[in-house]
C-alpha cells in the first residue's frame, strides 16, 4: 500500500514540475507582449505567479491537508491587509484636516 501512496504522490510532484516549467514558459512568452498599458502587464504577471504560487505553496508546503485552518487564516490576513493599506490615507486626511484648521484660525 506504501508503494502505491509513493508512486501517486512521485506522480502529482511531476505534474506540478510540469506545471510550474510550463507557466514559466508562459511567463516569459507573457514578457514579450505588448500588453498596451504597464498595470494590464502587470496584472497577468501577478496572476501567472499567483497561481505559480498557489501550486507549491498547496502542494510542497503541503497546505492543501488544512484547508479550514488556512481559509481562516487568509480572511484574518486580507482583514489585516485592508485595515493597514487605509492607515495611511486615514492618516493623511487628519493631517490635512488639521492643517486647515490651523490655517482658517490664523
Amino acid at each position: 500500500m506504501s508503494e502505491h501512496n509513493l508512486e501517486h504522490s512521485k506522480s502529482i510532484y511531476f505534474k506540478i514540475l510540469l506545471t510550474l516549467f510550463v507557466l514559466t514558459l508562459v511567463t516569459v512568452g507573457a514578457s514579450f507582449i505588448e500588453f498596451g498599458s504597464m498595470a494590464l502587464g502587470i496584472a497577468v504577471g501577478l496572476l501567472i505567479a499567483s497561481i505559480k504560487g498557489f501550486l507549491v505553496a498547496g502542494n510542497f508546503m503541503h497546505l492543501f491537508d488544512e484547508v479550514k485552518s488556512i481559509y481562516w487564516l487568509l480572511i484574518l490576513s486580507a482583514f489585516f491587509f485592508i485595515i493597514v493599506f487605509f492607515i495611511p490615507t486615514l492618516w493623511d486626511a487628519n493631517l490635512i484636516k488639521a492643517s486647515v484648521d490651523t490655517w482658517i484660525s490664523k
